[in-house]
């Protein structure tokens, strides 16, 4: 899709459709909506007056062929109350807009941006909703989307604040770019994306946007002692890859600080000896979405060049039943020397990323994040609405959850108690995989990779309740939704401020 920024005043851009926000009491045809109802000679007065427009969230009137605007439709989204607008309801209503659009077979649109938001951020946030808004995961449909792409949008309303507006719709085109990338590549099938696929495709993004990248193979890992990763693969006849990318920035101080971001990648999850039931069990090729958001990141930031050292670790592998597959009560050795009982096969997620965590220490990483789509518990915690947070810095997660807000994606710190530490105990090894309590699964999960960390600021998310949306929204397809990438290359950026 073409962004710009439309300099023209909003009655003469001549455009397919013409996208505002009207706010709930907030005297609707004020300002910029006085300028259109003038153009319209009073259409907006009269359909507010009617009770038919009410600035309702997510309400859409359309008019067609409004007169005295050069647009062929005005669409007036509903913004809901002032008070609660902000970047992730201006992204979410953007979005909204384009996708009520595209169904209806619109090619170029314009959205004018109301005076709240005549800002980079702002600009950001429109430019995100616009693009995101227009992926589809119909890659192998013969009968494919793609008449209804969006072709171009301009961004409109930013006056004197262009300059601000163009590095906004920037910065939001690179996000969404790595966003959009992530979602593509947790939407492939588990036969067009194994795990050597997978390592392909990071080295040929790594190569294109000039990031150092290795690519370890089995007899690599075997050599690294990497016990946990080989264990989950050893079931499958797929070999296991260690994917490091690594963004050293132009100028980097001595002693800086180094993050390494850890990324769950089992492209197809069976649950192994501790099998998964048949139903729902194909979104599994899913169970790598916390290494792709973390190829999204390095994408994203290779362009953005931050002042920080980021190294990227993905162990990528399959979770199969086969006859060489681990059974429930083996013991492994990670590559930190601590030994693992395994309890259940399933739990495998976190089998590899205590490799991948031990291996970003060992490449001189000083803090730590991991992403992973790792247990259903923090589903039964938070819905399908929260990412878990994990952290054992206070003042480190607290700057993630602020970069979360910023970049309108919803999180919630959970604990990390040492209380839980106790039901990770093995009888016979350091510690087992699941936990010997009921309930608290998520958390238990968490802390069996904080014994990887030693005392460095860490933190775990969970996304497995918001890395795919089974049904579509008014702001999304269904599918991968790439959650993650904003919020991290936020704090990637400010990390390096």
């Amino acid at each position: 899709m073409d962004l710009h920024i439309e300099s023209r005043a909003a009655a003469q851009i001549e455009t397919e459709a013409l996208v505002t926000f009207v706010f709930e009491k907030d005297g609707r045809v004020e300002e910029t909506l006085a300028e259109l109802d003038r153009a319209t000679g009073g259409r907006i007065q009269s359909l507010a007056e009617s009770g038919e427009l009410t600035g309702k969230y997510g309400e859409m009137t359309l008019l067609h062929q409004p007169p005295g605007i050069a647009a062929k439709r005005l669409l007036l989204v509903g913004a809901g109350k002032p008070e609660k607008w902000g970047g992730r309801e201006l992204r979410r209503a953007t979005g909204a807009a384009l996708r009520y659009l595209k169904s209806r077979k619109v090619k170029r649109l314009a959205v004018l941006a109301r005076e709240l938001n005549r800002d980079a951020a702002s600009a950001q946030a429109i430019s995100e909703g616009l693009l995101l808004s227009d992926f589809e995961s119909d890659t192998y449909k013969t009968d494919k989307k793609d008449e209804k792409k969006v072709e171009a949008a301009g961004l409109a309303g930013f006056g004197a604040a262009r300059a601000e507006a163009e590095r906004g719709m920037a910065q939001g085109r690179i996000t969404s770019d790595a966003q959009n990338f992530t979602r593509a590549l947790v939407n492939e099938p588990s036969n067009k994306l194994t795990p050597r696929m997978l390592a392909d495709r990071a080295e040929a993004m790594a190569r294109e946007a000039g990031l150092g990248v290795e690519i370890l193979d089995e007899k690599r890992i075997t050599e690294l002692k990497m016990g946990a990763l080989l264990s989950v693969a050893q079931g499958s006849s797929e070999p296991p890859r260690m994917i490091v990318v690594t963004y050293t920035p132009a100028q980097q101080k001595a002693g800086a600080a180094v993050l390494g971001l850890v990324g769950k990648a089992v492209t197809f999850d069976t649950g192994g000896i501790s099998i998964k039931p048949a139903d729902g069990m194909e979104k599994m090729k899913y169970d790598m979405a916390g290494g792709a958001v973390m190829l999204g990141v390095m994408k994203a930031i290779a362009a953005l060049k931050p002042a920080v050292k980021v190294v990227c670790v993905v162990p990528a592998t399959e979770n199969m039943p086969g006859g060489r597959a681990q059974k429930p009560g083996d013991v492994q050795m990670a590559m930190s020397g601590k030994s693992i009982e395994v309890i259940n096969t399933d739990a495998e997620g976190r089998l590899i990323l205590a490799d991948g965590l031990a291996y970003a220490r060992q490449l001189g990483c000083t803090h730590l994040v991991d992403a992973a789509t790792l247990t259903g518990a923090i589903v039964v915690a938070l819905a399908n609405v929260n990412a878990g947070v994990f952290g054992s810095n206070a003042e480190f997660t607290e700057r993630l959850l602020a970069s979360a807000r910023a970049a309108g994606e919803k999180m919630w710190p959970m604990p990390v108690d040492d209380d839980y530490r106790e039901m990770i105990k093995s009888n016979i090894a350091d510690i087992q995989n699941v936990g010997s309590g009921k309930g608290g699964g998520a958390v238990t999960g968490a802390m069996f990779l904080k014994e990887f960390v030693d005392d460095l600021p860490w933190i775990h998310l969970d996304i497995a309740g918001v890395a795919w949306f089974d049904e579509a929204k008014p702001f999304a397809a269904k599918g991968p939704t790439g959650i993650g990438v904003r919020t991290l290359v936020d704090f990637v950026m400010k990390l390096g401020g």
